[in-house]
C-alpha cells in the first residue's frame, strides 16, 4: 500500500511517501509561514505526484492556519484519489522521531500561543500517558518528567528543570512508520490544544 504522510502544524512543512513502511521519497522544509503555497508543489514533486492509497495528516496542536491547510489538502487529495484519509497528533510524531523505534519514554514540548508550550508525555511504546496540555514554561518543566524531551522547546525545558536530555526538533513526516497505529483516527477534527482566543457571542 502506498501512503502519503503530511505534517504542516509547525514552522516545518513536511511530506513523505511510503510503500508500506519503506520510504520512497520525502521533503522537509522549515518555512515558518507559507504552507498554503508550498505544500501542494512539495507533494507534486514526489514520485507519481505523491498519489497514494492512504493519506495521513497531522491534526495539531500547533499553528491553527498550518493545521487547517494540511487537513484541507489531505481531504481534497483523498477525494480526488479515492484514498483513505486519517489523522494523527503532531506531538506523537515528534515522540516517534525521538524514539526512532527504541523502547523509551519521551516528553514533547512545542511552541503554543500566548507564551505557553504544548506538552505531552509518551510511554516506551509511543502511546500518550495523558492529555496534551498548554502550560507556561515553568509549569511545562514540572509536567514533563521523562528524561528525554523533544520538540522545539526541548532544550529550554530541560534547562528549566535542570536534568535530562533535550533534543530540539520539528515534526518530520519521514518518521511516520514509528508512529503507533493506534494513534491514527478517521476523525479529522483539529487538535488545537487550547481554547480559541475568540468565542461566539452568547
Amino acid at each position: 500500500m502506498r501512503l502519503l504522510a503530511i505534517d504542516t502544524a509547525t514552522p516545518a512543512c513536511s511530506v513523505a511517501l511510503f510503500d508500506d513502511d519503506t520510504a520512497v521519497a520525502a521533503d522537509h522544509q522549515v518555512i515558518g509561514r507559507g504552507h498554503a503555497e508550498r505544500l501542494v508543489p512539495m507533494i507534486a514533486a514526489l514520485p507519481g505526484r505523491g498519489r497514494a492509497d492512504r493519506i495521513c495528516v497531522s491534526l495539531g496542536p500547533g499553528s491553527f492556519t498550518g493545521t487547517r491547510i494540511g487537513l484541507a489538502t489531505a481531504r481534497a487529495l483523498g477525494l480526488a484519489w479515492g484514498a483513505e484519509v486519517l489523522g494523527y497528533p503532531t506531538l506523537a510524531l515528534l515522540a516517534a522521531g525521538a524514539r526512532a523505534g527504541a523502547q523509551q519514554a519521551v516528553a514533547v514540548a512545542t511552541t503554543g500561543g500566548h507564551g505557553e508550550w504544548f506538552v505531552a508525555q509518551y510511554d516506551a511504546a509511543g502511546l500518550p500517558t495523558g492529555e496534551t496540555v498548554a502550560l507556561p514554561p515553568q509549569g511545562a518543566a514540572r509536567f514533563a518528567t521523562a528524561p528525554l524531551v523533544t520538540g522545539d522547546r526541548a532544550a529550554e525545558l530541560v534547562a528549566l528543570r535542570g536534568h535530562g536530555e533535550g533534543r530540539d526538533a520539528l515534526p518530520d513526516a519521514r518518521h511516520f512508520p514509528w508512529l503507533p497505529p493506534e494513534l491514527l483516527t478517521p476523525s479529522l477534527a483539529p487538535l488545537y490544544g487550547r481554547a480559541p482566543d475568540a468565542r461566539p457571542a452568547a
